[in-house]
């Protein structure tokens, strides 16, 4: 059997204010999708992000309860270092926290975290040349 990883999904509590912010990092997410209670996309590069309100994922797990703090981390590669700090500081202007401002990882990236909405950490990353 041959499985291939298709597609990395969230659970959310607020799906307009979730995809805003992925808005702000270039995704393409349609506004229409702010009042579902599913929304993905595909990325230029063709990794695809799905969104579940939690509404819709207890309506199949009742159990289920959304993680405190970051459990997984969606890594967004740009073009530059630059791109980088510009990334950071459009969402952070926007008024998302900061989890680490830019910094020179040894292992040779450019990197800056900004959590989303619901806690989990977004990388904003550039390998250093």
């Amino acid at each position: 059997m041959k499985i291939l990883l298709d597609m990395v999904g969230y659970g959310v509590r607020d799906m307009a204010a979730m995809l805003r912010f992925y808005r702000l990092l270039g995704l393409p997410l349609a506004p229409e999708l702010d009042n579902e209670a599913f929304a993905e996309c595909i990325t230029a590069n063709g990794c695809r992000l799905g969104w579940n309100h939690i509404d819709m994922v207890k309506s199949f797990d009742p159990e289920f309860e959304m993680p405190k703090g970051s459990r997984v981390s969606v890594g967004f590669k740009c073009a530059t270092p630059a791109e980088v700090n510009e990334s950071y500081r459009v969402l952070t202007t926007a008024g998302y926290t900061s989890h680490k401002a830019l910094w020179y990882a040894f292992w040779g990236q450019c990197y800056a975290q900004v959590p989303d909405i619901d806690g989990s950490i977004v990388d904003l990353f550039d390998y250093l040349t």
